[in-house]
């Protein structure tokens, strides 16, 4: 019985490639108790591996959160089977507003101690107690009121290409990081201020809104599926659009545009580009913004040192690698000094 992904992921594109068919790119989570998390792990990864979904998907006891590329044939059966799952029937999808037949190449399903890296004791405060979930519309009309706080619960890399007008963004490289930095700059607002928070997604706002109800903040809003559900809502319900810029996601697209407006800056160069690239060089693979000309020139690498690197023989660069941990482990997202014109 396959457990694991045995493919790689050229193996996997080529094999997307050859079969051409429509597939729908959708993320979904949900807080709730799981007993067994590795049990249910293998149950997910058997019955989605039938049905070729592919995707990044972290169990935990405390739930699921989970970022997927489905075939379009195959969306029945996969909704079937979340239905058929007690705690996931009716699950809120956030199905994504541009489709990519590689948006991801392989299916990980993965235990992690959480769905989302958020460094809090869940046993000191009650992760139930959440803020009030509203919709594009009242989201609206509540960041049109001068009485609100509007907060951008992401990361740097995220908020420097698309963001809602007027909103903190702050300068931080992990959800956990912004926590205690938005508690300190707002803690002369906790009564008198409405403090609307607003994600990706939804899933980190889920979290950080019971904390701040606990911490005493009293009028605590979160969006409603995130940026993903927002733009849905303002093109189905002809809302004003109050974001600007391309809303990051987490897959092999990188991003997805809501407007045409770009508001960052090539890394590299200082041209206006927000398209974001992981360098070349698989020591490094730094994210970062680099327009098309930085790329064929550098040949998508962030500095002149790993574009000597790529050049050597795979062997030779494999022996540079020995003994470094996972990349994504010792890089901070679009932080180096290389980086000229990173803000």
């Amino acid at each position: 019985m396959q457990l694991y992904n045995t493919l790689s992921a050229k193996e996997r594109a080529d094999l997307l490639e050859q079969a051409g068919e429509d597939r729908l790119t959708l993320s979904f989570y949900q807080y709730a108790k799981i007993g067994n998390p590795e049990i249910f792990r293998n149950h997910l990864f058997i019955a989605w591996d039938e049905l070729n979904v592919l995707g990044r998907i972290y169990v935990a006891h405390e739930g699921i959160n989970a970022q997927l590329s489905v075939p379009a044939k195959n969306f029945g059966n996969f909704k079937e089977f979340i239905d058929n799952i007690y705690f996931l029937n009716g699950v809120r999808l956030n199905i994504a507003i541009e489709h990519d037949l590689k948006s991801f190449l392989k299916l990980k399903v993965k235990v992690r101690p959480k769905i989302v890296a958020d460094g809090l004791n869940d046993e000191t405060f009650d992760v139930t107690n959440k803020g009030v979930h509203v919709d594009a519309e009242n989201f609206n009309k509540l960041i049109d009121d001068p009485n609100t706080v509007l907060v951008d619960m992401r990361n740097h890399y995220e908020s420097e290409i698309g963001h809602f007008q007027g909103a903190v963004t702050p300068d931080v490289d992990t959800f956990r990081d912004s926590l205690d930095i938005i508690e300190a700059d707002l803690k002369d607002h906790k009564e008198n201020k409405n403090l609307v928070m607003y994600c990706t997604g939804g899933i980190r706002c889920e979290k950080a809104s019971a904390y701040y109800k606990h911490k005493g903040f009293k009028n605590v809003f979160q969006l409603e599926g995130g940026i993903i559900e927002y733009a849905r809502q303002v093109k189905n319900k002809g809302l004003d659009n109050k974001f600007i810029g391309k809303n990051f996601v987490f897959d092999h697209r990188r991003g997805e545009r809501i407007t045409e407006d770009i508001i960052a800056s090539c890394h590299q160069c200082g041209k206006p580009c927000d398209t974001h690239v992981n360098c070349a060089n698989e020591a490094c693979h730094l994210l970062f913004i680099q327009c098309e000309d930085c790329s064929s020139a550098m040949e998508t690498c962030c500095s002149t040192e790993c574009k000597e690197i790529i050049q050597l023989p795979y062997e030779e660069q494999k022996k540079l690698r020995k003994g470094i941990p996972n990349s994504n482990k010792i890089f901070k997202k679009g932080r180096s000094e290389k980086l000229k014109f990173k803000k």
